[in-house]
């Protein structure tokens, strides 16, 4: 599990180190080294890392004894730290444009640009993502490039700053272990999230400016294109908008919709994506025919003859 801390700035030695501490408080260094099989020289160089990054502390007498920092504050305050240099970096870019002759000259020539690998492909959407401003599109089918811990990160960020967000997503994306759960818990920090049955591909728009998608239909982990603005990205927003309007909104695991338990909420919004039952029991860890029962009485109370009314109804309850 070492390394989870690098992208604030804690080497995974060193958070080996801490995570060792963690287990056993006020031991002295060579009691760490004895632990984790280390050389005294090691632990001891990484101590003053930790100990420079607020991580640890050390007690008066001799021999010290190292002392962890609660894990929730310190890496609290690197995260912010690290907030802190990115603003400065984004102010001294903007600094830099500012000292361009013409900036207009460094316009990419190239309005399509071919993306390979996806590294790089997660990369660039977390800059698509960084580098909205004002709303952010998404339609949103597997497979994915990007850590979805990683997106759904930058996403809340977006949302915090009162972005846009909007997304679609596709049975496929639904039916993924999870996928269900990670749809609403968006939704209820304000993404505006719908279902469509048929998401004909990938895409990203930040801005009606940039767009990021597949260079092959069915997939986006080979290779994508990064389209700048043109007519093409205004036509790929407008596809967008146009499954939008077609597209039916989660149903909310918050509202009073008298569709009954949150369990039945999330049943329903499946139901409305079309997923078959044995899809929604594996979401539901329950069994086919459980979720077959449970379908039947939803219909019943809705007064819907098909299990997609079921999912409309209860949308129009919202």
């Amino acid at each position: 599990m070492a390394g989870m801390l690098e992208s604030v700035g804690v080497e995974p030695d060193d958070e080996a180190v801490y995570r060792a501490l963690l287990g056993t408080p006020e031991c002295t260094v060579a009691e760490l080294a004895a632990g984790t099989g280390r050389d005294q020289a090691a632990i001891r160089r990484s101590v003053a890392r930790l100990e420079e990054l607020g991580m640890l502390s050390r007690t008066a007498h001799r021999p010290a004894r190292l002392i962890p920092a609660r894990p929730d504050v310190a890496v609290e305050v690197l995260v912010a730290r690290r907030q802190a240099e990115l603003e400065r970096a984004r102010s001294a870019a903007a600094g830099l444009v500012a000292e361009m002759q013409s900036p207009a000259r460094y316009r990419p020539e190239n309005l399509v640009e071919v993306i390979v690998g996806q590294p790089a492909i997660a990369a660039r959407y977390a800059q698509l993502q960084n580098g909205t401003e004002r709303e952010l599109l998404v339609l949103d089918r597997p497979p994915y490039a990007a850590e979805p811990a990683d997106s759904d990160s930058r996403e809340r960020q977006l949302l915090r700053s009162q972005v846009d967000v909007r997304v679609i997503y596709s049975p496929e994306s639904l039916a993924l272990p999870g996928g269900v759960d990670v749809a609403l818990d968006a939704a209820a920090a304000g993404e505006r999230a719908r279902v469509h049955p048929r998401v004909p591909i990938k895409l990203a728009v930040s801005d009606r400016s940039i767009a990021l998608l597949p260079l092959a239909m069915d997939q986006m982990r080979g290779s994508a294109l990064v389209v700048r603005e043109s007519a093409l990205v205004e036509a790929l927003a407008q596809l967008f908008h146009l499954l939008w309007d077609q597209a039916m909104p989660l149903v909310s695991t918050t509202a009073d919709d008298g569709a009954g338990t949150g369990v039945d909420r999330r049943l329903l919004t499946m139901l409305a994506a079309g997923l078959k039952d044995d899809a929604i029991a594996r979401q539901l860890d329950v069994s086919s025919r459980t979720v077959g029962r449970r379908v039947a009485e939803l219909m019943a109370r809705l007064g819907a003859r098909t299990r997609f009314e079921a999912g409309v109804r209860a949308q129009r309850l919202l």
